[in-house]
């Protein structure tokens, strides 16, 4: 899919395109339930009226639908983007359409899903957390809206890395996720992209702060958004490789085989302690890999949404 994405310069003609062909492919996949008529229409019931009966897509389908609307829905959800230094790792997959980046693939990611929104006129806001809440967009349901978020999302694409802020101490993704539990009035979904690198400290805060939205009765996504190959299982050439701390920039010299094994062993406990404490806090957990492509991410929000209207 990446392969594609040059072709698109613009957030909102991608986020059409891959969700065009997304909605095709769920009329032969196992989840053909999701399918577009989830999002503008529901089933009808025999004994009301047939006024609002698409005769177009029982023409498709031989099944019976009437038109949803606006007042029907009413799932509000909080995009909330990990924008710390440590997400523009690999740092050569800054805006990089074939090989994105953590930060570059959320993006993209958040756009799709406020594509997903709009359809089934769900209204949807977004956060932009590093060193607390760098910005936060009212939640709406409109096109303009949605023109207005991915303005900002482009923008965010297009920072140079050398402007960002240098070095954070850390990332304070809980303080923001702690901030957005109270400020958001309503029962919301809130979706997470983060790749939870911090310390052991900040980790402990970042479960708390899910576990805050969770007491506040908003359902959480979780996306651990990683490069599986590099970050999880080393992947590196067997060489003397220089390894920089985005978040601090400390460096480390080191052959990779020397390190794998311990690397890996690490690793796997982090994650599998994350994963652990966010399922226990009631969020809902799914590990992400950036160059999968993007249907990990709409399949589960598709079954969070059938499961639960917020």
């Amino acid at each position: 899919m990446f392969e594609e994405l040059e072709k698109y310069k613009s957030l909102e003609f991608f986020a059409r395109h891959v969700m065009e062909g997304f909605i095709s492919g769920l009329h032969k996949s196992p989840f053909h339930g999701f399918s577009v008529e989830f999002s503008e229409h529901r089933q009808y019931n025999p004994g009301e009226s047939t006024k609002n009966i698409d005769w177009k897509l029982y023409g498709r389908s031989d099944k019976l639908f009437v038109k949803r609307f606006e007042e029907e829905t009413n799932l509000r959800c909080q995009l909330v983007i990990d924008h710390s230094r440590s997400m523009l790792f690999p740092l050569e997959g800054h805006n990089n359409y074939k090989k994105p980046n953590k930060l570059t693939f959320s993006i993209y990611a958040a756009a799709l899903l406020s594509e997903m929104m709009l359809r089934q006129r769900d209204a949807f806001g977004l956060t932009l957390v590093g060193n607390g809440i760098d910005l936060q967009t009212d939640v709406r349901s409109s096109k303009a809206h949605q023109h207005y978020v991915l303005g900002l999302l482009e923008q965010e694409l297009a920072q140079p890395i050398d402007t960002r802020t240098e070095h954070p101490s850390s990332t304070h993704i809980a303080e923001a996720l702690h901030l957005t539990a109270e400020r958001l009035k309503q029962r919301s979904l809130v979706v997470v992209f983060t790749d939870a690198f911090t310390s052991v400290e900040e980790s402990r805060a970042l479960l708390d702060a899910l576990r805050h939205l969770r007491h506040c009765k908003h359902e959480v996504v979780v996306f651990h958004t990683m490069s599986f190959g590099k970050e999880l299982d080393f992947a590196f050439e067997n060489k003397p490789t220089e390894f920089i701390d985005l978040e601090s920039g400390k460096s480390l010299k080191v052959q990779p085989f020397e390190v794998i094994d311990k690397y890996q062993e690490q690793m796997s406990k982090l994650v599998a302690e994350f994963k652990h404490h966010a399922i226990q806090y009631q969020a809902d957990y799914v590990a992400i890999d950036i160059d999968a492509g993007f249907e990990p991410i709409l399949v589960p929000y598709l079954l969070k949404r059938k499961k639960t209207r917020v």
